[in-house]
């Protein structure tokens, strides 16, 4: 009845919402805040036996996979044989059990040195989701096959109680949004709007060539475009720099070779050690001049301040990544609640944390830097596409 609500609430809120594009297949974004885990809401199974399944937003999952006791009737769910060509498609030639097709995955929360893995039957059904064109406000529409995995319960450690499994949303030749684009033949794009409170918006087909008196009437948030590097299944940005306040960062050019991951799973961004200390000393510097001092305890934060007579002031730097743009660099800007995290009515702190000296990237750009961003990831063009601070114009990803 929850999942349900929660659909209403969103397709009222969407019918205001006038379009100048082509077909946007739509889904809500919630945020559970006590684990800071972003998930959606699909229906799974025919129409009179659907149900509502939370699904983890992540990046880095191929195959979305759930936990399939969660759905009310499994009248309507098929297995997927091995001699299947999605079966072969998916997993190649070694994804079998007898007849029946396995799909194995990492664990979106993945240790250090300690890969877990899932290993589930692959199966299709019927899935649900909203959609609009030209103005008209959202109805539901329907796709089959819907092709995923059923996970046991243990598989879900480290997801929020809320959430019943993974949407997956990869680079990869399965995601979600991919058979979403070859179910409505739609280009191959999808844009995140992720909430810093109540419901945001996830976009397949037509995303950022909109206008909306969300995003500024009419006069549409601007989007810049940088390239997109698809690595094993990872979403990639090249950093070319690192400003705060406008002054060059000193760091080591070779730290940025690597690119920045982007991910809805990590919380906040990771930074190897030189780079999270450099930005540390000037963020310091600076909550020292506008009479903050310097307190601690606060995991997993490495450097907080007790804003004292500064009161409730959030705007302590401003950080911008040096990004390629078209011939030249183009910035994209964190500031204000993008840069710290409150944790007490009178201390805040620098919302990044220190990876170590030798992590897998340099930089896992999280959550909590980019939430009140409107992002398109644009498969027909490779290019990230990515808006002001929403708080900017006067607005946000929450509705």
């Amino acid at each position: 009845m929850c999942g349900l609500t929660h659909l209403i609430v969103f397709v009222s809120i969407f019918a205001a919402i006038t379009l100048i594009s082509e077909a946007q297949y739509i889904l809500p974004i919630f945020k559970h805040e006590p684990s800071k885990q972003y998930y959606t809401l699909i229906y799974i199974g025919s129409a009179t036996t659907s149900s509502p399944v939370n699904l983890l937003l992540d990046l880095g999952t191929n195959l979305t996979w759930l936990n399939c006791r969660n759905i009310k009737s499994l009248s309507s769910l098929r297995l997927v044989t091995c001699e299947s060509y999605t079966c072969k498609f998916i997993t190649g030639t070694t994804g079998c059990d007898g007849k029946i097709c396995l799909y194995r995955e990492p664990s979106p929360f993945l240790l250090t040195n300690h890969t877990v893995t899932k290993t589930d039957r692959v199966v299709q059904d019927k899935a649900t989701i909203f959609t609009t064109e030209n103005g008209v406000p959202p109805s539901i529409v329907s796709f089959r096959p819907f092709t995923f995995s059923c996970a046991v319960q243990s598989n879900l450690q480290g997801i929020a109680s809320p959430i019943s499994g993974v949407i997956g949303l990869c680079s990869g030749e399965h995601p979600f949004w991919r058979q979403v684009s070859s179910a409505f033949n739609v280009i191959p794009k999808f844009a995140l709007c992720l909430p810093s409170s109540r419901v945001g918006k996830f976009y397949m087909g037509a995303t950022s060539s909109f206008n909306t008196p969300l995003f500024g009437g009419n006069n549409p948030v601007p989007m810049t475009l940088t390239p997109l590097t698809l690595v094993s299944g990872k979403y990639l940005i090249s950093v070319t720099s690192i400003y705060v306040d406008g002054i060059h960062l000193p760091v080591n050019p070779s730290l940025l070779e690597g690119g920045a991951k982007l991910s809805t799973v990590v919380p906040y961004t990771v930074l190897q050690t030189d780079i999270y200390d450099a930005l540390a000393q000037s963020f310091t510097f600076n909550a020292a001049r506008k009479g903050m001092s310097e307190t601690t305890g606060h995991a997993p934060f490495k450097h907080c301040f007790e804003e004292g007579a500064s009161g409730k002031n959030i705007d302590v730097s401003m950080m911008e990544i040096g990004l390629p743009g078209n011939g030249k660099e183009v910035k994209w800007r964190f500031q204000g609640a993008n840069i710290v995290e409150r944790v007490s009515e009178t201390v805040i702190c620098l919302a990044f944390v220190d990876g170590g000296n030798k992590p897998n990237e340099f930089m896992v750009i999280g959550t909590h830097q980019l939430q009140d961003y409107l992002i398109e990831f644009d498969f027909s063009t490779r290019r990230l596409a990515f808006s002001d601070p929403l708080s900017l114009h006067n607005t946000s990803c929450s509705t």
